[in-house]
């Protein structure tokens, strides 16, 4: 049984509001109730806007110092909470409590970068006196922040994801519009607390749970909002794209990561276990999640063993439990669409070499292989506990595999081949190629983000900061 939470109101100009239609939250477990959250209205959302566009005023002259402490604050409530918190990532969105205390620990160093980041702002200055009659001009460039954003988030990070775009935002200066993923409201809400107990202005800040057709109207008719920052499935992010007409979009979306084993990695054992874990870890619900799996022919039949025999120690089952690797999908719909495909792949000739079936939101870690385009497990975003493994023979032919997806968000390589790896390093259509490890490693302030279907523009703390801010040119003639 899930840990039953309070219910909850939106968060608007520093009140908990319990107006609009309440909304059960359940556990992605056992489907019991969990706790409730209201569900801002339209008025609402165009009244935290408002109040949005007036602090602007004050955020964009707060001193670095200040954004720096705020921060620093946020960042000690969290570290503080973190039994709290991880319960709450486990109650709400089914995550195992060990990755779930990681998640915690992940958003403390993401509000401790920004805090960093606050006080590096820089600029630089530019010679002018390039031409004759330019004598004695020179210009300095600084970056301002670029006014309220509009930030949507997704279930399956529910506080380190929050964090990448609330703790940019205030280290930019920007006063901020949260909408949670409706499965997954109760850690906004409280890193919203967090935040506005750490002292930034209450107009500031809203938490709004909001139907998605509010948050279209508010993309279509509030020119007050500069930015819209969404994470989410491809679908969803391009289509918020078209109704932004004017705004600054960046979207972080989705993937079917790839991996390249080459003959020459030493670890085998090591890397097949690596491999099993960063496809299967939170039941695959990551968009860096490993999907595909491509190992040299030589070293394939030892790879298949290795990974079948890790697959065969991942303890499934409650999230609660210390000792569980692999937890529920989040929604029940999920967990029938994966198994769909499942089903799909094997009646087009795909053989199961693990794994394959399915309890209620519990999806058994499944490892494949003889699949093909345009399987879904390999040519879509599976979101799942489902690795396809296949064998290559030529390095250049594989870097053309990878790319064939539509998705280019992160890809990984392991192989010794410096010369392989500034081949893969500049031919693969990513945002990042991780060498040594899995695509699913990610520290937060590194760039991340993805061309193709997988987004525009970049997270990571000093990134999304820059993102958030507009570069202004002052010119001196004296």
């Amino acid at each position: 049984m899930a840990k039953k939470m309070t219910s909850r109101g939106f968060l608007l100009d520093g009140q908990e509001i319990f107006a609009g239609r309440e909304m059960e939250i359940r556990s992605p477990w056992d489907q019991s109730v969990i706790g409730s959250v209201r569900e801002a209205e339209r008025s609402h959302a165009v009244e935290a806007v408002r109040l949005l566009d007036r602090a602007f005023a004050t955020t964009r002259t707060l001193a670095s110092y200040e954004r720096k402490q705020i921060l620093e604050k946020v960042a000690a409530s969290i570290a503080a909470a973190k039994d709290e918190l991880a319960q709450l990532i486990v109650a709400e969105a089914g995550k195992p409590l060990k990755a779930a205390r990681v998640e915690v620990d992940r958003a403390v160093l993401t509000f401790t970068t920004a805090a960093e980041e606050a006080v590096r702002e820089g600029g630089e200055v530019l010679p002018l006196d390039l031409l004759k009659g330019s004598e004695g001009r020179w210009g300095m460039v600084r970056r301002f922040p670029a006014g309220p954003i509009f930030a949507i988030t997704p279930f399956n990070f529910p506080l380190n994801l929050v964090a990448h775009k609330l703790a940019p935002a205030i280290a930019a200066g920007c006063p901020i519009l949260l909408k949670p993923a409706p499965q997954t409201p109760f850690c906004s809400l409280r890193l919203g607390d967090f935040i506005l107990e750490a002292g930034w202005p209450s107009e500031a800040l809203a938490v709004l749970p909001l139907t998605n057709e509010d948050a279209e109207f508010l993309l279509e008719h509030e020119d007050r909002l500069k930015i819209l920052s969404f994470t989410g499935s491809a679908k969803v992010g391009w289509a918020l794209k078209q109704k932004a007409a004017r705004k600054r979009v960046l979207l972080e979306l989705g993937g079917n990561a790839a991996m390249i084993v080459h003959g020459d990695w030493p670890d085998l054992a090591g890397a097949a276990k690596n491999i099993v874990v960063a496809g299967t870890s939170y039941a695959g619900q990551s968009c860096i999640s490993v999907q595909r799996v491509y190992v040299e022919r030589p070293i394939f039949d030892e790879f298949i063993q290795n990974a079948v025999r890790h697959a065969g120690t991942l303890v499934c089952g409650d999230p609660a439990n210390e000792a569980t690797d692999v937890g529920p999908v989040i929604r029940t719909a999920e967990a029938e669409r994966i198994e769909s495909w499942m089903d799909e792949a094997r009646a087009a000739g795909a053989t199961v070499l693990t794994g394959g079936s399915r309890e209620g939101n519990m999806v058994e870690p499944t490892l494949l292989t003889g699949t093909r385009s345009p399987m879904k497990v390999l040519d879509e975003e599976a979101f799942a506990p489902i690795l396809a493994i296949e064998p290559y023979d030529d390095f250049d032919a594989v870097l053309n595999e990878v790319n064939r997806s539509r998705y280019g968000l992160q890809a990984g390589l392991m192989t010794r081949d410096v010369g392989r790896i500034f081949q893969a390093y500049e031919k693969l259509d990513v945002g990042g190629l991780i060498v040594g490890d899995t695509p699913t490693w990610r520290l937060d302030p590194m760039p991340y983000g993805g061309v193709k279907d997988s987004g525009m523009g970049r997270e990571g703390i000093r990134y999304a900061t820059e993102e958030m801010t507009e570069r202004k040119l002052l010119v001196m003639a004296l």
